[in-house]
């Protein structure tokens, strides 16, 4: 847009001299009309100490220091930065030699003015591409003669800048609803901490209760005298039953994985008859092979033999064995629980009392096993040998519970961790990069594909097949300073201040570094790579477009710039 009104500025001040046109010398341009309004005497721009005749304005002869008194020659050439430096250049230590004028004005009627360097006027070339009216070579140099194209490369101009304008408005477009997304987005973040904050709250008392509640069921269940074939005062019918109990389950379970062998071989040799019986049906019978023979022979005996029939009753039988006692009406708990004799029965007094008298009892009770178990007192029934565990239903089920809320508390921090070092992050202006992170565009470049990921990776990919190689991952965003030509597509850098993403630690390079990326970004109304290149050994840097950057940093859609 500033670009649009510098040219309006300079179509306007064209206008408003063209009156005076005659009065300028060749070259001038009406910014620069003022300093020749006088017609007996003109005064060198950057050295006004120095009064030169209105005659030795354009007469082919460098006499201002700074070259304004040769506007449209190229007397002053050599004080061009485009020309090598002699030993005369001295004098441009005490007094200002720089050129005071951009160049050789063109007036390019029906397009745009614009300044050529005054080294290109009269040698012998035409600049259509800056001077399309030709008139800096008014001197025909070498018989050259350029024509006026100022009318079509104007009009081709207004088109393609039409065209440029479209572009603008849809990367604006495209730029908003990215800054809309990123908002979006980090409100997501900012309200899922505000819930982690009150979830890790609950957790964290949730955690504590279990965590108690385990302390308390394993108190319990240690001041707790175990029954059983571990307890002293098993008899010897409980004994039995324990034993009983075990060896039937070890028989039921030795019995499934025999009849699962058993259908499993049964398969197998009905797999196995089908094969020798369409051996025996397609050899050929005339074929002299006395082992092939002998096979066949084999195999008609044996097919010819009384098959074993298939005994369903068996079957259901054993389905009936392997079901679980309790299903067979066998409840083993009915035998292992010993039966109380009158004196347990009298010296179960606690029974007989009060509830809260019962259980401030047995509160004691266990209190004091436990205080003697850990002292050394007792013997500690509840534990087990290394690699086994005699852990009680309630106890481990306590102990899921505390483990499941401690994983669920570390998983909230985390989480919690997480998004706090998200909001920190820096997504370039406005958040934006937040809306592009982890969206990718590749290019292909000879024998590989190049990929990069927005805040991600960027990678090489044969296009033959292979390992990808890592060019570095992302680490930060940096602005750097760049000064390219934009090629004719548009799809280029330009000049200025522009966005650079940093991708460093990739793959290691055979006896160099680390492969690292940086991904320089310029404006376009589409994400894509526009140029890879290999700076030094494994440093890469890509040039890629994007409408995240657009409006940014004075940038325009598919690199424009100013003209003027």
């Amino acid at each position: 847009m500033k670009g649009l009104v510098a040219l309006l500025y300079l179509e306007y001040a064209a206008i408003a001299y063209a009156a005076t046109d005659s009065s300028r010398p060749r070259g001038v341009s009406p910014d620069f009309a003022k300093f020749y309004r006088d017609s007996k005497s003109f005064t060198c721009i950057s050295n006004p100490s120095i009064h030169l005749s209105s005659s030795q304005v354009n007469d082919d002869y460098c006499d201002c220091p700074d070259g304004s008194d040769e506007p449209g020659t190229a007397a002053c050439s050599h004080l061009s930065p485009l020309s090598p430096h002699t030993p005369a250049d001295t004098v441009r230590n005490t007094v200002n030699a720089s050129l005071a004028l951009p160049g050789f004005y063109c007036k390019n009627k029906g397009h745009i003015p614009s300044y050529v360097p005054i080294t290109n006027v009269n040698d012998g070339i035409c600049d259509y591409d800056t001077c399309c009216d030709g008139s800096e070579e008014y001197g025909h140099v070498g018989g050259v003669n350029c024509e006026d194209r100022c009318k079509e490369i104007g009009k081709e101009w207004r088109k393609k800048d039409e065209a440029r304008q479209k572009s603008l408005g849809n990367a604006s477009r495209k730029r908003k609803e990215l800054v809309a997304e990123a908002a979006r987005l980090r409100l997501q973040v900012q309200d899922r901490l505000q819930s982690l904050g009150a979830e890790i709250e609950g957790q964290e008392l949730k955690l504590k209760q279990t965590e108690q509640e385990l302390a308390e069921v394993e108190r319990k269940e240690k001041g707790r005298v175990v029954k059983g074939s571990v307890s002293p005062k098993a008899g010897k019918l409980g004994l039995m039953v324990g034993l009983a109990k075990q060896r039937t389950n070890e028989l039921r379970e030795s019995l499934i994985r025999v009849r699962n062998e058993r259908d499993a071989n049964k398969g197998r040799l009905q797999d196995l008859e089908k094969l020798l019986t369409t051996f025996k049906e397609e050899y050929n019978p005339n074929f002299n092979d006395e082992g092939v023979k002998r096979a066949v022979r084999a195999w008609e005996d044996y097919a010819a033999k009384d098959k074993a029939e298939s005994n369903d009753a068996l079957d259901r039988d054993l389905d009936e064995i392997s079901k679980e006692d309790v299903e067979n009406g066998l409840n083993w708990d009915e035998y292992e629980s010993e039966e109380e004799t009158e004196l347990d029965v009298l010296y179960a007094f606690e029974t007989y009392l009060p509830p809260t008298i019962r259980a401030y009892i047995d509160t004691k009770l266990r209190d004091l096993r436990t205080l003697m178990i850990s002292n050394g007192i007792l013997a500690d029934t509840t534990s087990s040998p290394a690699g086994t565990s005699t852990e009680t239903k309630a106890v481990l089920d306590a102990r899921s519970r505390a483990e499941a809320a401690r994983n669920d508390l570390t998983n909230s921090r985390k989480d919690l961790a997480s998004h706090t070092e998200d909001l920190a992050k820096d997504f370039g202006p406005e958040d934006i990069f937040r809306a592009l992170k982890g969206q990718c565009v590749s290019t292909d470049a000879g024998e590989y594909t190049y990929e990069v990921c927005f805040l991600g990776q960027t990678t090489q990919k044969p296009k033959k097949g292979g390992g990808h190689t890592n060019m570095g991952n992302y680490n930060r965003l940096e602005r750097i300073m760049v000064d390219d030509e934009v090629p004719a597509d548009g799809k280029g850098l330009g000049s200025g201040e522009r966005i650079a993403m940093k991708h460093e630690g990739g793959q290691g390079c055979w006896n160099g570094p680390s492969r690292s990326t940086t991904v320089v970004l310029g404006c376009s109304e589409e994400n894509e790579v526009w140029k890879i290149m290999e700076e030094e050994k494994c440093v890469y840097r890509m040039e890629v477009g994007t409408p995240a950057v657009c409006e940014v940093l004075g940038q325009t859609p598919q690199g424009g710039r100013e003209e003027l």
